[in-house]
């Protein structure tokens, strides 16, 4: 199997996850990744820089219409929903909160879900809420890759003890998911 993209969903602990997940994965590694991480309306992103200081990967806020890149990771903007759209670029919206996000990652998870079919990988991480949950059921039934982080190795466990309700594929700790996405995009390279 390969896979197009991979849609990373985070809330409270999110940074230090996605630091941890950022500084294992290579810069040859290709597979997009496409993160909602719940922030203030009003940051200023420079938390993405605190990630990118330790990530050989190149990481960006995805803009309006913009083509989506291997060897990249995007995050949606502060206040703005993400989503996929069939010509693989990213379209921004302020429509109403989701799970009282705005970013919400059911919104990046179901529309990636029905861009990318069974070629995508759903990730949900640390957090706080169930934001994110029906997103992964979409990407599950629609044929796609799901892993949650184990609640025990999540620094806030709400978000994948709600996640694992829908019975992912896999249930891994930070090190084992960036260990699967490591050995997944290898499978891809072939």
């Amino acid at each position: 199997m390969t896979y197009d993209a991979i849609v990373i969903g985070v809330s409270a602990g999110g940074l230090n996850a996605l630091r941890t997940l950022f500084s294992i994965l290579p810069k040859d590694f290709k597979i997009p990744i496409i993160i909602v991480q719940h922030v203030s309306a009003n940051s200023t992103g420079e938390w993405i820089k605190f990630i990118n200081n330790k990530s050989p990967l190149h990481l960006k806020e995805a803009d309006e219409k913009e083509k989506i890149k291997n060897s990249y990771a995007y995050f949606a903007p502060p206040n703005y929903h993400l989503l996929i759209e069939k010509n693989h670029t990213f379209s921004l919206t302020t429509d109403e909160r989701v799970n009282f996000s705005r970013p919400s990652i059911d919104v990046l998870f179901e529309s990636a879900a029905d861009v990318y079919q069974c070629n995508l990988i759903g990730v949900i991480l640390t957090g706080a809420n169930k934001d994110g949950t029906a997103g992964l059921k979409k990407i599950k039934d629609a044929g796609g890759l799901t892993i949650v982080q184990d609640p025990a190795d999540a620094e806030v466990p709400y978000m994948p003890e709600s996640a694992i309700t829908i019975r992912p594929d896999y249930i891994l700790t930070l090190n084992e998911i960036a260990e699967m996405l490591l050995y997944l995009n290898s499978e891809n390279n072939q």
